[in-house]
């Protein structure tokens, strides 16, 4: 019995050692399997890369972007014993008022934000200044309740979104655009709407957001060694534009006090070298803020420039007088009947502003008149006349460099056979075009037959700070050379004896066209009035095509009144800056000797 009771205590012993021994074993099971809320021995950093800026010919920046940043503090951290010193060294790095920091904090007891907006440069210190208050125990290390760790929560600077710069304000606006917001994931950015920030869109915008990660210090920084990882940002793309601050701003501030004397709804220009293409200036007298758009800005957001096709009139005079001359239909010396001003062609009657009897060809051009064009444009076919307006541009998009282009229109070119049609659009009526396809147009005079296209962006500008240069459009062959020569001449006797007398400078080769045209409303054409000049001005290097339009001038409705004062200003302007340079001993009446 006593042997059989000492079996049973050894037995039972024997069990409660095996379940102990099962407890551990499930014990250690479950810890070494169960997620523990231990401190990682590793950190993580990201940052967000940014938009490209807008930068003009001569360097300056006209839009960038500004990286925003917050300023968030845990107040039950803060060593009360050292608010004081936290909120003196806050503000002197930030830049914020001590009263208002100390206000923010007595609010609320927790996660406070200090500041939505702290620049990058302020960021960048405001980091060193977190590192510093932890090493002089600024926070103290507290039991965090939930998890029973202890953690130090100090001065964290926050990545919040961007903004983006236009440092000149209304500078070259409506052509740069402006940009919209969006947010992801609690990160603000923009993205461009209108002009050079949409259409190069996706050049501007980054390309890759910076992250590190490696093992971390006592304060949860990275240690940065080989085992640590790092991918670097990658901003967005630099745009280089062709176009001088300098010169875009003299001629902006000439469009304002010539829209004002002129009492006119907008005026418009653009100055390129004839040559390659190259903008140096293009502006509108009606421009606005990026970032603060108002109501009264919508008119303006559009560029009119491409955006606004009109009737051009009488500035399209030469480019039908050109493809009679190509096709040899026409000697500059015959002789055209005036018909004292008043001509009827099928049910239509066509006026000149001033009477002629008898005219030389090329005098239809340099005097501006309606009537003898109408009759020299009848010895072109419909297919003829078609196919010359296309081969000039119209009716396609004049530029690649710009956005949401209205490309206008031409008649086709089974209505050109009709006289009627064929008269009109000889002298800019019937078809629409904007003023970049017209300034292209007449590029062809100044450069041997051949349009360029307007070029706005020289190149893009990487992260190692190497332009990559925007390749030419290639060139076209309009015309002979022999023939673009002679319209040249024609534009300039146009200037110096005809319509376009207020453009001549001395010591220039000043050439070009006035034109005029009504405006239609409702389908019927009012008693409103477009103007322009379209022309060139060259020295013994240079030459550059500029176009004028001025858009309802109340003044007056005479082209040689407003638009050509303009482009006369424009000149001046180009020699003032050393765009162009006058040889007054070489008088410009030589330029168009021997021309009746």
């Amino acid at each position: 019995m006593v042997n059989h009771n000492k079996s049973k205590k050894i037995l039972l012993l024997y069990a409660l050692i095996s379940l102990g021994f099962v407890i551990f074993l499930s014990v250690m099971f479950i810890t070494v399997v169960k997620s523990r809320n231990l401190p990682s021995t590793y950190a993580a950093e990201s940052s967000k890369a940014i938009r490209g800026n807008i930068i003009s010919a001569d360097g300056f920046h006209l839009a960038t972007t500004k990286k925003l940043y917050k300023a968030v503090v845990n107040t039950r951290y803060i060593d009360p014993d050292k608010k004081q010193l936290f909120i003196e060294l806050f503000s002197i790095y930030s830049g914020i008022e001590a009263k208002v920091i100390e206000k923010k904090l007595s609010k609320k007891r927790g996660v406070v934000v200090l500041s939505y907006e702290i620049t990058q440069i302020q960021a960048h210190y405001l980091k060193k200044l977190s590192r510093e208050l932890r090493r002089f125990k600024v926070f103290l290390e507290l039991v965090n309740k939930k998890t029973g760790l202890r953690s130090i929560h100090g001065l964290s600077i926050i990545e919040s979104g961007e903004s983006r710069e236009y440092p000149y304000g209304k500078l070259l606006t409506p052509i740069l655009g402006y940009p919209h917001k969006d947010e992801e994931d609690g990160y603000t950015f923009v993205r461009g709407v209108k002009g050079l920030e949409k259409r190069f869109d996706m050049e501007l915008s980054p390309s890759q957001n910076g992250s590190s990660r490696g093992k971390r210090d006592v304060n949860s920084y990275i240690i940065l060694n080989k085992e640590s990882f790092t991918k670097a940002e990658i901003n967005g793309l630099d745009l280089k534009l062709t176009i001088p601050v300098s010169l875009q701003i003299k001629i902006e501030k000439m469009l304002d006090r010539m829209k004002e004397k002129l009492q006119a709804k907008e005026i418009l220009i653009a100055i390129m070298n004839s040559n390659n293409g190259d903008v140096y200036a293009i502006a509108s007298s009606n421009r606005f803020l990026p970032k603060h758009i108002k109501r009264s800005d919508y008119p303006s957001l559009n560029a009119g420039m491409t955006e606004y096709s009109f009737e051009p009139g009488s500035v399209i005079k030469p480019i039908t007088f050109s493809l009679l001359l190509e096709k040899g239909l026409i000697n500059p010396y015959d002789l055209v009947n005036g018909h004292n001003g008043r001509f009827k062609i099928g049910r239509k009657v066509i006026t000149d502003e001033h009477k002629f009897d008898w005219l030389s060809a090329e005098n239809v051009i340099v005097y501006s008149s309606n009537v003898g064009i109408a009759q020299l444009a009848q010895k072109l076919s419909g297919y003829e006349f078609y196919e010359g307006l296309k081969s000039f541009g119209f009716g396609q998009k004049s530029t690649p460099d710009l956005i949401y282009e209205k490309v206008g229109s031409i008649p086709s070119s089974k209505r050109l056979e009709n006289e009627i049609y064929k008269a009109t659009c000889s002298y800019g009526y019937g078809m629409r075009a904007n003023l970049m396809q017209v300034l292209r147009a007449y590029s062809v005079f100044n450069n041997k037959g051949r349009m360029v296209y307007p070029k706005l962006v020289a190149g893009f500008i990487n992260e190692r700070g190497v332009l990559d240069k925007m390749p030419y459009e290639e060139q076209v062959q309009v015309l002979s050379s022999p023939t673009a020569q002679r319209m040249k001449k024609i534009l300039i006797k146009t200037v110096n004896v005809g319509t376009g007398k207020k453009a001549r400078t001395p010591g220039l080769v000043i050439g070009g066209k006035t034109g005029t045209a009504h405006i239609v409303e409702k389908g019927k054409y009012v008693r409103k009035y477009n103007t322009a000049f379209m022309g060139f001005a060259n020295d013994e290097t240079r030459n550059y095509s500029i176009g004028v339009i001025v858009l309802q001038p109340t003044g007056s409705h005479f082209a040689s009144q407003t638009a050509v004062p303009v482009f006369k200003q424009a000149v001046d302007i180009l020699i003032e800056d050393g765009y162009l340079k006058p040889d007054v001993i070489k008088q410009p009446s030589r330029t168009y000797q021997g021309l009746h």
